[in-house]
């Protein structure tokens, strides 16, 4: 289930990020849809990295050890 709400948030990432891409092709930089969109995505990587880390810290996830 946590890996899936990983994967889910980072297609979250992406979305933004090509939403933000579109944004500034469509509207040339004249509107703030382009800062919203990269608001978002920074508000979702941060979310991103406080899951992973937090559910490495309690043992939801494991780390890949070294061959």
């Amino acid at each position: 289930m946590l890996k899936i709400f990983i994967v889910v948030l980072m297609l979250a990432v992406l979305v933004s990020l090509f939403s933000g891409l579109f944004f500034l092709i469509r509207d040339g930089g004249k509107t703030n849809r382009v800062l919203n969109s990269l608001a978002v995505r920074v508000a979702l990587s941060v979310l991103l990295l406080a899951v992973i880390l937090i559910s490495v810290w309690q043992g939801g996830l494991t780390l890949n050890p070294t061959p």
